[in-house]
């Protein structure tokens, strides 16, 4: 038992005021280094202590600390994008629970936190001026299964399995592999392929092996004898292995402002990311999701890496790595709901994503917009004056206005005032099978600086949508400017663009567009088929000042299909770009426009389809 507890009170000047900023060492409560003991309950002491003070420094000691589910918070949370299925609990299992907090630094004096079984990593909950700085992230047996291919014929594959994936083989199921960990089993296994000689990710399909006899030659040595015609995996290409169900996130940063991380590693994440709800100002700054060096593994996160949902104020990332990762490595969205029903000033909305439900995603005097879901064109304004939930995924709207007359069925609103600038800058984006970045804000957008490298999907895909993902909405002001894009779009072929802008509809009005004042500039890209910008719906658009390098690669799709695919486009710009390399053809594709609405130098160059 700890009896007493060194206290350092460090007084903290704000304009006129003095407050007491109290330091809390994690080690005067019991949480020992390199013990491989359980700290979840200490530092769950800690922090209801941390919540008696207006300021306070939780300092960790460094080394190596152990968190499992035993002594850990537990909470039920609806986390965007990540509540699946509605008959599972939705629970959370907590390492760090920080819930109504304000003035918080999380001081990690580069401590690794390993975690046991299926946890969130921490979760920052109605929290104010919150910083986590200089801490290691992992798991002891991530929920994410590695294992690199060594022989291969059509009836039998033989592989060499990382030594932090557990497996069995059980005999009674006729010698299946089965993954399990600590408390869990993977159910519904779900491969992607990794080719190290390309530094590139595909889809692919565990079916192959669970119809096979697996036999155990050495440990962490497996063949698998089966039929393995068609597979598309070849020898030394590392496999991994998860089940898709996002039961945990990585760190929930919900309805908070003021937050801060920085110098921060994350070997390992399991589920989403970290995700950002319905939070203000939000600074991501030298923060790694990579696998740790030396581990063998290719993975670090189990979907998408940051996440941000409904946020406003500011969300800015600078100078990190995502790399490995199932899913897109930076999404920034809000979220659309349907229109039920409509009186008067009030309005029934439903979430129709089963992915997202659960949460109220509206405050009083929050504007929100009414959008023609045919057109994603808005059709009027409003101020929330109530916000009630009335089921877990309906929530009731009073309104300041009448509703507009022109709704319709389908018609959708968005919160407007949860809306954030956005600045990403400075930025590796890496092996990744899916895109680099998705952004839907009406507010300023600047991307600059960053390298997308072998992104397999577009580098960067502008949509907004309110019929499947429910991912709203247009962007106003877009500048994308001094990245480099390598070699991106390889598993989009035929339509490998390397920028994708295409809000989800085909239903146009004249002179009038979803998205707008977008600016391309000044980038440098390396591709390996000729598609390069693909807009849609758009006023507004400039490609300028780029460099783009053309060069064939072997394993890599070609197509040659138009440079430019432009449609219902106006304000087109296309000039000062130069090219190097091999010349692909310099198509410009334009549909539903009329060429007035394109400007292209040196109009030589290029060949205008209509």
């Amino acid at each position: 038992m700890i009896k007493y507890f060194s206290l350092i009170i460090l007084f903290v000047g704000i304009g006129n005021a003095v407050r007491a900023q109290k330091i809390i060492n994690l080690s005067d409560y019991g949480v020992v280094p390199d013990s491989y003991q359980n700290a979840s309950a200490n530092i769950t002491r800690a922090i209801k202590d941390a919540a008696g003070f207006d300021s306070c420094i939780i300092k960790f000691p460094g080394g190596r600390i152990d968190l499992w589910p035993e002594g850990a918070s537990r909470h039920i949370y609806y986390v965007s994008n990540a509540t699946e299925n509605d008959s599972l609990p939705k629970e959370k299992t907590i390492g760090m629970l920080f819930k109504g907090l304000s003035n918080i630094t999380l001081e990690g004096n580069n401590t690794l936190l390993v975690y046991h079984g299926k946890m969130m990593l921490m979760a920052i909950d109605h929290c104010h001026n919150f910083k986590v700085e200089n801490l290691f992230f992992d798991f002891q047996r991530p929920t994410m299964s590695e294992m690199k291919v060594i022989s291969k014929t059509d009836s039998d594959v033989i592989v060499n399995i990382n030594p932090d994936s557990w497996y069995a083989i059980e005999k009674q199921k006729h010698n299946q592999l089965i993954w399990y960990g600590e408390g869990w089993k993977t159910n519904n296994p779900f491969l992607i392929d990794y080719t190290p000689s390309q530094e590139t990710m595909h889809y692919g399909s565990w079916s192959y092996f669970s119809n096979s006899n697996a036999t155990e030659l050495s440990p962490f040595k497996v063949k698998f004898d089966g039929n393995f015609k068609g597979s598309k995996f070849e020898e030394g290409d590392m496999l991994s292995v998860r089940d898709p169900y996002r039961d945990e996130v990585g760190v929930f940063n919900n309805c908070s402002s003021g937050v801060t991380f920085e110098n921060l590693k994350f070997y390992y994440i399991h589920g989403l990311g970290i995700v950002s709800q319905l939070s203000k100002n939000i600074f991501i700054n030298n923060v790694s999701i990579a696998p740790k060096p030396g581990s063998g593994c290719v993975i670090a996160a189990f979907a998408d890496c940051f996440h941000f949902s409904g946020c406003y104020g500011f969300v800015r990332i600078e100078n990190s790595l995502c790399s490995g990762s199932h899913d897109d490595p930076v999404n920034i969205h809000g979220t659309a709901l349907r229109i039920i029903k409509a009186d008067a000033n009030k309005i029934i909305v439903r979430f129709m994503h089963d992915q997202t439900w659960g949460f109220n995603a509206f405050e009083k005097s929050d504007s929100i917009e009414f959008v023609n879901h045919k057109t994603l064109l808005p059709f009027g304004t409003a101020v929330v004056k109530s916000s009630k939930m009335i089921s877990q995924r309906e929530i009731e709207l009073e309104l300041n206005v009448p509703v507009p007359k022109q709704w319709q069925e389908g018609d959708c609103i968005e919160n407007i005032s949860k809306t954030p600038s956005v600045v990403v800058k400075n930025n590796r984006f890496e092996h990744t099978e899916t895109r680099g970045l998705l952004v839907t804000t009406r507010r300023n957008v600047l991307i600059e600086g960053n390298t997308f490298y072998r992104t397999g999907m577009h580098a960067i895909l502008i949509a907004d949508d309110c019929n499947s993902w429910f991912e709203s909405g247009p962007v106003k002001s877009v500048i994308i400017r001094n990245n480099k894009f390598i070699d991106c779009g390889y598993n989009s072929a035929p339509d490998g663009y390397v920028i994708f802008i295409k809000p989800e509809t085909d239903n146009f009005e004249k002179d009038r567009y979803v998205h707008s004042n977008i600016n391309i500039i000044g980038n440098e890209f390396q591709v390996f088929d000729a598609p390069l910008l693909f807009a849609h719906d758009v006023k507004g658009l400039a490609f300028s000042g780029n460099i783009i390098i053309q060069k064939k690669l072997s394993g890599f799709p070609f197509e040659n299909k138009p440079m430019f695919n432009l449609e219902h486009c106006d304000g087109v710009d296309i000039q000062q770009n130069r090219f190097e390399g091999e010349s692909f053809q310099k198509k410009i594709l334009l549909q539903n426009m009329q060429k007035g609405q394109v400007k292209y130098k040196p109009s030589k160059e290029f060949d205008l389809i209509l």
